[in-house]
């Protein structure tokens, strides 16, 4: 991890998943022990005491008062809400504040900025399911996505990323919600997906799907981000009506839950396909995919 200059305390709203794995991964850059403040005070005890070197603090104001970094580490739906707060019971100091929602820029930490503090936001492109340990080491090579209020935040920004052994990637403010629904819809429908495709090989017999599926799937994944559509295989490619015209009934008569997205996402393939080859002519494979829809 490279250097970056230590902060005399770091402070952390929030006390869930993001917000243990950071304070694990930035605590020795504070020379106090990390103070950690959330509106579930058991909660936030615990997640000091996963940290190790760092405390529970009774209120926001004791992070905002001797705090110089402070992250902002709750729900998306917490987020506004935490920042008016957090300006409210200001304190005399001028931190660093960021927070790491995917879907916001820096433009919703405007009250902060009027206090004269620096913000940013530093979203992590990763997931984080409650192994902070681990998610230390997956942080190692990570893209962040960076948007600063100004050049000063950004470069900040741009340190604190270097620190955890990320790669910061800039990303304009009126750029978050598209970059983060494509986060979401690359990743987070990935797995539906996955799992719709498990259940149908379960009630086709099979005693361990995921097994199953995991090498085609590695694979498929693997062609995609190397070659994007071009990595494209199977029957919609070829044309293959009647095997499509066979994939439909029997999840129709068999796994009729997972048909809606199969048909939705067959026809998004095709509507790919057809953009990459500029063909306009139909797939034949297309009226049945829009059958009953």
């Amino acid at each position: 991890m490279s250097g970056v200059t230590s902060y005399r305390r770091i402070g952390i709203i929030g006390s869930g998943r993001v917000a243990s794995a950071l304070g694990l991964a930035l605590g020795e850059l504070s020379v106090e022990p990390l103070a950690l403040w959330s509106r579930d005070p058991a909660r936030c005890s615990g997640a000091a005491a996963l940290i190790g070197r760092a405390v529970a603090a009774q209120r926001m104001v004791d992070i905002a008062k001797t705090c110089d970094l402070i992250i902002l580490a709750v729900s998306d739906d917490a987020l506004e809400q935490s920042i008016f707060d957090l300006a409210a019971v200001g304190g005399t100091a001028t931190p660093f504040v960021f927070h790491v929602s995917g879907r916001t820029g820096a433009a919703i930490l405007s009250p902060l900025v009027a206090k004269g503090w620096l913000t940013a936001a530093i979203h992590p492109a990763m997931t984080f399911i409650g192994d902070p340990q681990a998610e230390v080491r997956q942080m190692i090579g990570a893209h962040f996505a960076v948007t600063g209020s100004t050049g000063q935040a950004n470069a900040a920004a741009h340190a604190i990323v270097a620190h955890l052994g990320g790669v910061p990637v800039d990303i304009a403010e009126e750029h978050r919600p598209l970059y983060h629904a494509a986060l979401c819809h690359g990743a987070n429908h990935l797995v539906t997906l996955i799992a719709g495709s498990c259940e149908a090989l379960a009630v086709a017999g099979v005693d361990n799907p995921a097994a199953l599926l995991a090498p085609l799937a590695r694979a498929a994944l693997e062609n995609s981000l190397g070659k994007g559509m071009a990595g494209l295989s199977g029957p919609l490619l070829r044309g293959d009506e009647e095997t499509i015209a066979g994939h439909i009934f029997a999840l129709g008569k068999d796994c009729p839950s997972l048909l809606p997205p199969y048909q939705a996402m067959g026809l998004a393939t095709l509507d790919a396909l057809q953009r990459l080859n500029g063909r306009e002519e139909p797939s034949p494979c297309r009226p049945m995919l829009e059958m009953g829809r």
